[in-house]
């Protein structure tokens, strides 16, 4: 069981860095999401809610830099979380035979980095992206069950792996 823990934690980790290299390595694409998203340009409530938007564009428009730093703080918290699950992973890995004690003990950090990560899809995806910025209402824009599919899956590794381990 403490090789599944151990292995399951790494997958995320490694799930993680690809989603920060994919961020990174294909800007255009996801900064896209996220400026269509904050510019609520394709809610079907129009402009009835447009008060809560972050309108990008015109170079003289303040909210411009927004988007940026806006997507710029996912990728961060992204990279955070990632760090922190392969941290975690690495000390459950050093503690794989020690006592239940001491491999439970090192479970913190991986637990520490599944909740980061887990905050960031509910609090950044379905809270502010879905509910404040209406991107449930968008066809083209939503990434609310994507967000809701990493959460629970997520939320399955953190409760497997927080489940108590015997002594081996």
């Amino acid at each position: 069981m403490r090789a599944c823990k151990i292995a399951l934690l790494a997958s995320v980790g490694f799930f993680l860095l690809l989603v920060v290299f994919n961020n990174l390595f294909d800007y255009r694409s996801n900064y896209g999401f996220v400026q269509h998203v904050l510019s609520m340009d394709t809610v079907f409530s129009g402009e009835a809610q447009a008060w809560r938007s972050f309108r990008d564009p015109s170079p003289a428009d303040n909210s411009y830099w927004f988007h940026h730093a806006f997507y710029a703080g996912i990728i961060l918290w992204e990279a955070v979380a990632c760090w922190l699950v392969f941290a975690g992973a690495k000390k459950l890995w050093t503690q794989r035979a020690a006592s239940a004690e001491l491999f439970n003990g090192a479970k913190r950090l991986g637990a520490i980095g599944l909740t980061v990560s887990m905050l960031q899809w509910f609090v950044a995806f379905i809270s502010v992206g879905g509910e404040w910025f209406l991107m449930w209402q968008s066809k083209v824009w939503n990434g609310q069950d994507a967000a809701f599919r990493m959460f629970a899956c997520l939320g399955i590794v953190l409760l497997f792996l927080n489940q108590k381990d015997d002594e081996l």
